[in-house]
Formats: structure tokens, C-alpha cells, sequence
């Protein structure tokens, strides 16, 4: 790696649970001598990515983190970064890509994107609203929300959107559970008939939920391996939105997807 390279990926070793890290763990972390890490980090710091901090002198992110990310969604809006990232999920499942944001208690669709292989396609209106309680986004987002919020959401009137809508609240938490346990909420004809769908969370600069990726297919075309595709590319995109978007995921969701995709965490 060049100079600039290898300065700029010390910054990818703090975390939430790393955000201090010293001289010597930096070293460890990186492989690369003391005084190349050194050097490296004072660089940063003086350009304000770094700073050092405490009696330990430990070093953090630095000041400039704030404005750039001001500047960043300033100029690039949620709806762009969601459209390369759902165009692409599209492209590789070849079904209908979406995502949706938390607005009090529905979800809005803020992107989608269609693929060209098929005539026969799940379609998507702008600024569509679906409700948590029966489609793959809303229980994907309810896996991963606080308690109370599920309390409130399924404690209200459930629409019956079609003769297989599930509104036994009991059941439904029951599906969250698995959600939680998989990374992964999947609904058959929940919101709309012969329609399969699966869906991932995205996560805010907070940890928490704010939204999800889907993707849904007709159920006929719904193979085992198209299934298994879809599994794995919505959940890449859930980890690829959440990051573009400037947000963190949890450490438990992490571990799992990274167990599921076969990656290191």
C-alpha cells in the first residue's frame, strides 16, 4: 500500500467497542512496525482525523469526521446512495430491490429498482406506505427494534391485506424472533398476493433500526437456489446501506452475518 493507503487504514480498526486505541494496540492491530505507525498517526492527527486524548495519550477519531459527514449528505441525499446499491441488488437476484425508511408507524419506500429479465415483476409505487405487520421489511425492522415500539405497532389494529395476512400478534412475534435470530424476515403473500419477499435492517449512526432492504419476487418463480441467492444479497446490501449511510451496525448482527456469509466479523 501507498502512504496515504496505509495512514487511512489505521482509521478502519475503531469501532464502537474499539474507540480508543494506543500507540501499541495500533501496532498490533495493523502489523506494521512502531515507528511507521506512528508517523502515520501523527499525520493524521495533524489534518484532524486523529487526536489524542487522556494521561495514556490514546487516540480517537478526530474533529474533522463531523463536517465531512455533514458535507457528505449534503451532497449525496439517502435516495441516491439507496438507488446504486438497490440497482445492484436487483441486477444480481434479478428481482424487484427496495428500501424503506421508519416514518411513526408505517414504513415509506423511499427507492426501488426492477430488473430487465423478467416481464412479470413485484412492482413498487413512490413514497409507497406498508405496514409492519405484514410484509418482510416490517418485520425486519420490528426484529431489531425496541420492545416498546413492537408493543405499540402490534397492539393497534392489523389490517388484513390479504386471506394469508397474519394478525395474531403472538405468531407475528414469533416471526420476529426468528427474524432476529437469521438477520432475515421473509413474508409469502402478507401484503400482497403471490408475492415472497425478504428482507435485512438497516441501521442508523446509533445503532439503531431505521429502515430495511428487500427484495420480493412472484412466488412462482421462487426456486430454492433464486431463495438462497436472495438470502445472501439482501443481506450484503443491508451491511452496504447501513455503512454508505453512515451507520453502525450492532455487534450481535455483525457476528451473525458474518457466520451466515461466511466472512470474517
Amino acid at each position: 500500500m501507498g502512504t496515504v493507503s496505509k495512514g487511512l487504514s489505521l482509521l478502519g480498526y475503531f469501532s464502537r467497542s474499539r474507540s480508543e486505541i494506543g500507540l501499541s494496540e495500533m501496532t498490533r492491530l495493523s502489523g506494521m512496525n512502531k515507528a511507521t505507525v506512528y508517523r502515520l498517526l501523527t499525520e493524521l492527527a495533524e489534518q484532524g482525523f486523529v487526536e489524542q486524548i487522556g494521561t495514556g495519550r490514546e487516540y480517537r477519531l478526530g474533529p474533522v469526521f463531523p463536517r465531512l459527514a455533514a458535507l457528505r449528505e449534503a451532497a449525496v441525499p439517502t435516495r441516491e446512495v439507496a438507488q446504486k446499491v438497490l440497482s445492484g441488488l436487483c441486477e444480481r437476484t434479478g428481482e424487484t430491490a427496495h428500501m424503506s425508511i421508519r416514518q411513526g408507524t408505517t414504513l415509506s419506500v423511499v427507492s426501488f429498482s426492477y430488473s430487465a429479465l423478467h416481464g412479470t415483476r413485484v412492482t413498487m409505487e413512490d413514497a409507497e406506505q406498508i405496514a409492519f405487520h405484514s410484509t418482510s421489511s416490517g418485520h425486519a425492522v420490528l426484529a431489531f427494534s425496541p420492545p416498546a415500539f413492537v408493543d405499540e405497532i402490534l397492539s393497534g389494529p392489523l389490517e388484513k391485506k390479504t386471506e394469508q395476512t397474519e394478525t395474531n400478534p403472538e405468531i407475528i412475534r414469533e416471526r420476529l424472533q426468528e427474524a432476529a435470530r437469521t438477520c432475515i424476515a421473509e413474508s409469502v403473500s402478507g401484503h400482497e398476493m403471490d408475492v415472497h419477499s425478504h428482507a435485512c435492517p438497516v441501521f442508523d449512526a446509533r445503532q439503531g433500526c431505521y429502515g430495511a432492504v428487500a427484495v420480493a419476487a412472484p412466488v412462482a418463480r421462487m426456486t430454492p437456489d433464486l431463495q438462497n441467492t436472495i438470502r445472501t444479497e439482501v443481506l450484503r446490501s443491508s451491511l452496504e446501506l447501513t455503512r454508505l449511510l453512515g451507520g453502525f451496525v450492532p455487534d450481535t448482527f455483525k457476528s451473525k452475518a458474518s457466520e451466515l456469509l461466511g466472512e470474517p466479523a
